[in-house]
């Protein structure tokens, strides 16, 4: 491996194109498409959809979830978080040989394009879009980097869930309409959960390793059992969430479709149930954000069929 390192500036093996993709680690990206995709769907009651705008935002939203992936990957392998036997994460540094700086140079690289994309947007908006883009950048990177990384701490689920569920919709659904309504905030409240959600399963999994290397991280301050009960309650809570929104606030009876989402938020559930290998529980991760995945996805295509059968 180090000749091949030094035979090559980027220290990336032959296995090409594939290596690239899982240093993005794609599994997450669902974490930013289904926000602008809700966000989108909902302002449909409002206004006509600018799609240059939406693709902007979610090319912008992936950008920024991709780099704050390599982040991850560059820190927790400065810090020796990682190694070849780790579970889970994307691996290109520890197993693939690239080079630490060639991901961070990416990463920064990937957060300049969703800058000049955040330019574009502001110009057909507002330009406080491009504050709280910087502000969504920063915590990426402060995620894993920095003196005391967001990561280390019990905030990991609810850093994720806010930035990355209802600042996102909320922006990709102000900047179609030029407007923020109750209902857009109520509606954004269960994703938010979700994605907060998957951070969690993935720190359950990661548990006794991050416990060995001092951080203190929601699971490691409940116990795996009560962080597996709190992952429960938080798709429990997301599901009772769109029922009350469709039964006291009058909101459109086609949301009732996220339901059939159920069966995959009980799936994830129930295989971290009794484990305590990190192997064991990558179907329940996998499974936990399939849940976001699926519930956004309903969930966008409930206010899509309100709109064209609201007659």
């Amino acid at each position: 491996m180090q000749t091949e390192i030094q035979s090559n500036p980027t220290g990336l093996n032959k296995r090409g194109w594939k290596v690239w993709w899982r240093l993005t680690r794609p599994h997450t990206l669902t974490a930013a498409f289904i926000p602008v995709t809700l966000g989108t769907a909902m302002a449909l009651e409002i206004t006509d959809i600018h799609f240059g705008l939406f693709f902007a935002m979610l090319i912008a939203s992936l950008l920024i979830q991709a780099a704050t992936n390599m982040f991850n990957e560059y820190y927790d392998h400065k810090r020796g978080l990682d190694n070849e036997e780790s579970v889970g994460i994307g691996g290109t540094i520890v197993r693939d040989g690239v080079q630490p700086k060639v991901i961070m140079n990416i990463a920064w690289a990937l957060c300049g394009i969703s800058v000049l994309l955040g330019i574009y947007i502001c110009m057909h908006s507002s330009w406080w879009i491009g504050l709280i883009g910087t502000v969504s950048i920063l915590v990426g990177y402060l995620y894993t980097g920095g003196p005391l990384p967001i990561s280390h701490t019990p905030f990991g689920e609810l850093m994720s869930g806010l930035f990355m569920g209802i600042n996102i919709i909320l922006i990709s659904f102000f900047i179609q309409t030029g407007t923020i309504t109750n209902l857009s905030i109520l509606v954004s409240i269960p994703i938010t959960i979700l994605i907060g959600s998957i951070n969690l399963s993935n720190n359950i999994r990661d548990l006794d390793g991050d416990k060995e290397f001092g951080r203190k991280t929601l699971p490691i301050l409940v116990g795996r059992k009560n962080a597996i009960n709190i992952l429960m309650i938080s798709f429990i809570i997301s599901y009772v969430w769109i029922l009350s929104l469709i039964l006291f606030y009058h909101v459109t009876p086609w949301l009732l479709i996220v339901l059939l989402s159920i069966p995959k938020a009980y799936e994830a559930v129930k295989k971290f149930v009794g484990k305590t290998m990190a192997i064991e529980m990558m179907p329940a991760m996998k499974a936990t954000a399939q849940t976001n995945t699926i519930f956004g996805l309903l969930l966008s295509i409930g206010f899509i069929f309100s709109y064209f059968f609201k007659g």
